[in-house]
Order: structure tokens, then C-alpha cells, then sequence
């Protein structure tokens, strides 16, 4: 008997094992790897942060391309890169190797960020938020499963096993998206067409790049991800260096920051639809800054577990409402290039929170470092919920 999966359900499959493997290869895979190439802790980050480097540069044009060519090809695109990438980390031998390795992973998440949430915003006009934030989760499930897997999966210095499984998983999304490339539907109807009016394309091109509305939105995403950039390389070190936890409990604590972000995300996109994407995102840039200007100031494992899991609601609040409301502000035909600027003005922030925030360790401590940087999600909150107002009158923002 032949089981039909609808599109979105295929696609939340490839997100999510996608996903999986791209965040097994680094958290808190990527840190301690780099730690036994014999890297001092102050350049963790930079080494940590060439992934994100590459969406910077290569999200923006993929979501232009999507908007051109069509979702499904740029999907494949993205799910050959997570097939092959993994295997090549066996082959690392110097920091040098790991960044060349680093850099080709960080195509692929460059081209599915913006691509794959354009094809949902395209395909959803009624409960837009909530439709996206359901994608999120899928792929969320597939981050919070792979920290405790792949620190289990770590035996001293030995990181073999953990690549291993890491590529079969990129497999597993390539064959997801080999058979979503043969669904023709999507929303793909209504945003391909076989002749273009390229004046008027790079005159939507200039709008996108110009509002204020978008470019707010895209900076509170990357203020978010600067903090989840450092938290994520450097709170591992933390743990471990300084409290004395194992890779696995590491991993954990992690697993468990992902799950409360997985399945609350739908709920905060949904009271995003009903109450608004603005409100929504100066909730959860402030939780998620008092959580982690008080994280390094714990030491039982359970009250960071609890504050971890704040910062994961945090996180989920953030990213609800932020590509829903870019999606809000831009044009059907505009999303892929809407969404491709928030995704590269994301990983600005979420290059720059390892290297920023290793600065910041080697100048003072983890206690300092960590609350500078949740003091600044705090202010920046405030700044864009003022901002906004009148944005948000003119653009109708839904309600």
C-alpha cells in the first residue's frame, strides 16, 4: 500500500533530519573537537563561528534564487551538502582543515534557512505564524535530539562515531528532499512564472533592503541568535572546564533547551497571530536575557536545567514571530528574498556571538561576559518594541 505524505509534513521530515545532523556535528560536538586540536579558548569562537559566516553571504542569494527558480531545487541544493559535509570532518586533522569543513556545512543551512520557511510562508496565508512555527519545531526536533546523541556518542578524544552518524542522518534529509522535489505543490505555483520583469524585480529588491520594518525584525533575530551563537560554544567550555560535567550531561541540558523551545514554539506563534508578532518579540528577548545573565551563577544542575529551558522559551518567542512577520511585511512573491535578509542579518549575530563573546571571556570572565551580553538583549528589546509602533500601524500587523 503506497502512504501519501503531504508536502508540508515531507518537508517538516527533511527540516528536521537536516537539522539533526547539522546540529550533532556541533553542539556540543564542535567546542570540545576544536579543544583537542590543541585551540586556545579564546579563539574557540572564531573557528566555531565559519558556519554562520557563510550564511551571511549566502542566504540573501539563495532566497533571491528560490524566488527566480523555484523552492524544491534550492532544497536539493541544500540536501546534497548535508549528505557529504559530515564525512569530511574525518578527515580533520588542523583548525584549518575543520574551517574549510565548517565552511561548506554552512551552505547548507545558508540555502535551507530562507528557502524552506519561504515555501511555508508562500503556501500559508491564515495562521502564517503559527504554519512557519510548526516547521520550526519539526526541525527543532532534530536539535534537541542531537545533543544527547552526539555527546554520547563522543569516547575521550575519539569524535568518529559522532560524524559517522551525522552523515547518515544528512543522507536521510537528501532522500526526504529528492522526493519533495517531485511535489508540485508548495505555493511553488505562485511564485514561479517563465518570464520575469526584471526592473520591477530589482525595484522589490531595493524595498526589502530599505524597511525599516524588516531590517528591525531582522536585527532583533540577530541579537537573539548572538546570544544563542555564545551561549552554545561557550557555555559547554563553562561546564565543562570550570563546573567539572560530562560531555553527556552537557548534552542533556542542551537536549533540554531545544525541547521546551519544540513545543512551544507553535503555541507563541499562534498567540503571535492572535496578539502580534511585535509584543511577542520583546517578550522573549527579555526572558531570554535574564536567563542568561543569571545562568553562570548557578552551579546545581537543576536550576540550570530550568534556566536553560527559560532561555529555550525565550528562543522560542523570538523566532515565532520574526520570519512570520517578515513574511507579513514582504510581498508572496518577495519571500524568499524577505526571509533570505533576515537569515543572513541572523547569522551576522550568530557569527559574531562566539567571536564577540570570546573577547569578552578572555578580557574578563564567563560571570561578566554572559551578563553583558543578556544585559544587551534586554535594552535592545525595549529599543524595537519603541520602534515599532508606528511600523506596525502602517504595515496592519495581524492581530
Amino acid at each position: 500500500m503506497k502512504i501519501r505524505i503531504s508536502p508540508f509534513l515531507l518537508l517538516c521530515i527533511m527540516g528536521g533530519l537536516a537539522i539533526a545532523s547539522s546540529t550533532m556535528s556541533k553542539n556540543p560536538v564542535l567546542p570540545l573537537f576544536i579543544r583537542t586540536l590543541g585551540v586556545p579558548v579564546s579563539t574557540v569562537g572564531f573557528i566555531a563561528a565559519a558556519s554562520t559566516v557563510v550564511g551571511v553571504i549566502v542566504s540573501f542569494p539563495a532566497g533571491i534564487l528560490s524566488d527566480v527558480f523555484g523552492r524544491r531545487r534550492m532544497l536539493v541544493a541544500a540536501a546534497i551538502v548535508f549528505a557529504t559535509a559530515p564525512f569530511l570532518y574525518l578527515l580533520v586533522g588542523s583548525p584549518g582543515q575543520l574551517v574549510a569543513v565548517r565552511i561548506y556545512h554552512g551552505l547548507a543551512t545558508a540555502i535551507l534557512g530562507p528557502v524552506a520557511m519561504a515555501a511555508v510562508a508562500s503556501s500559508f496565508d491564515e495562521r502564517r505564524g503559527e504554519r512557519m512555527a510548526w516547521y520550526s519545531s519539526a526541525t527543532m526536533v532534530g536539535r534537541f535530539v542531537a545533543p544527547f546523541i552526539g555527546g554520547a556518542l563522543i569516547f575521550g578524544t575519539d569524535f568518529h562515531w559522532v560524524f559517522l552518524v551525522t552523515g547518515i542522518f544528512g543522507v536521510l534529509a537528501l532522500a526526504a528532499a529528492i522526493r519533495l522535489a517531485f511535489i508540485r505543490r508548495m505555493g511553488e505555483s505562485r511564485i514561479q512564472s517563465p518570464k520575469r520583469d526584471w526592473g520591477e524585480f530589482r525595484k522589490d529588491l531595493r524595498t526589502l533592503l530599505t524597511h525599516r520594518g524588516i531590517l528591525a525584525t531582522s536585527l532583533v533575530e540577530a541579537v537573539q541568535y548572538f546570544a544563542f551563537g555564545f551561549l552554545e560554544v561557550y557555555f559547554p567550555i563553562y561546564l565543562n572546564e570550570k563546573v567539572g560535567f560530562s560531555a553527556i550531561e552537557i548534552g542533556l541540558l542542551f537536549t533540554i533547551q531545544v525541547i521546551v523551545a519544540a513545543f512551544t514554539k507553535p503555541v507563541m506563534g499562534r498567540l503571535s497571530d492572535k496578539y502580534g508578532r511585535i509584543l511577542m518579540l520583546v517578550i522573549g528577548l527579555i526572558v531570554g536575557g535574564i536567563t542568561l545573565a543569571t545562568i553562570t551563577h548557578m552551579t546545581n544542575y537543576f536550576l540550570l536545567a530550568v534556566l536553560v529551558g527559560f532561555f529555550g522559551l525565550g528562543l522560542a518567542t523570538v523566532t515565532a514571530s520574526s520570519a512570520a512577520l517578515v513574511a507579513d511585511l514582504s510581498r508572496v512573491s518577495r519571500h524568499g528574498s524577505a526571509l533570505g535578509i533576515l537569515s543572513s542579518v541572523m547569522d551576522i549575530g550568530h557569527s559574531a556571538g562566539p567571536m564577540v563573546g570570546g573577547l569578552l571571556v578572555g578580557a574578563y570572565n564567563y560571570q561578566t561576559a554572559f551578563g553583558v551580553v543578556g544585559g544587551g538583549m534586554v535594552v535592545i528589546s525595549l529599543l524595537f518594541g519603541f520602534g515599532m509602533r508606528s511600523v506596525s500601524a502602517v504595515a496592519g500587523e495581524k492581530r
